[in-house]
């Protein structure tokens, strides 16, 4: 399978192990650390599930939980937890989860946990099959891409940068995250494979057309917006 999943987990070994055995298998994983960030990525991107810890700093998982689903985010969530009793469980799975697993746990009954909240997701669900910036449009499901109207022809490679670009519009994407969520490997963030993928990019969705969407930001990255 693929997809993206969010890990919100602050204890660091537990989060690389989950993260590097969920990109093991194929999908794009992002990470946070506390609930505020969590509940903030969970909010403005598209996952297709939460890998979500119980006990955060900031804000506790079930906080997070709650707040998500009363702002309409119906991601599927796995609550993780050291807390495995009946009692326990029950409050997370009232707070909104989808599924609960008690720690320590095996990678293995993770993997087969998500998966089968991904299948059972209904169809539609918190799911955009569209993405846009100012005149510039994706349908994910046919994946076309035109601009005013206009339809543009991308590789492969090129279509998923422009997919994370869109999905993060208006803010700003750095070379370290396109390397991790595109490509999916750490590589020299400072090479010129970025650049190079950046620039045929932009010739493909800027060159005769106004205004600029695609931003190079010194130092920093890029970023996709209709604002200057």
């Amino acid at each position: 399978m693929s997809g993206r999943i969010l890990v919100v987990e602050d204890e660091q070994a537990a989060a690389d192990y989950v993260a590097k055995g969920l990109r093991e298998h194929g999908y794009t994983v992002e990470t946070a650390e506390d609930g505020r960030d969590g509940l903030y990525l969970a909010a403005s991107a598209s996952f297709d599930a939460v890998v979500l810890d119980r006990t955060l700093p900031g804000m506790d998982g079930l906080s997070m939980l709650k707040a998500m689903r009363a702002g309409g985010v119906e991601t599927p969530v796995l609550i993780l937890s050291a807390l495995g009793h009946i009692d326990e469980r029950v409050k997370g799975l009232r707070a909104g989860g989808d599924d609960y697993l008690a720690k320590p746990f095996g990678f293995s009954e993770l993997l087969a946990r998500l998966e089968a909240l991904m299948r059972r997701r209904a169809p539609g669900r918190n799911e955009q099959t569209r993405l846009a910036c100012g005149d510039l449009e994706m349908d994910l499901l046919t994946r076309r891409v035109c601009r005013a109207g206009k339809p543009i022809v991308l590789l492969p490679r090129e279509f998923k940068i422009l997919e994370f670009l869109l999905r993060n519009a208006d803010r700003v994407v750095t070379r370290t995250m396109m390397l991790e969520h595109v490509w999916d490997y750490r590589f020299d963030p400072h090479s010129s494979l970025i650049d190079t993928h950046m620039s045929r990019l932009r010739r493909k969705i800027d060159d005769g057309f106004e205004p600029p969407l695609l931003h190079t930001i010194r130092g920093a990255g890029y970023r996709l917006s209709a604002q200057a």
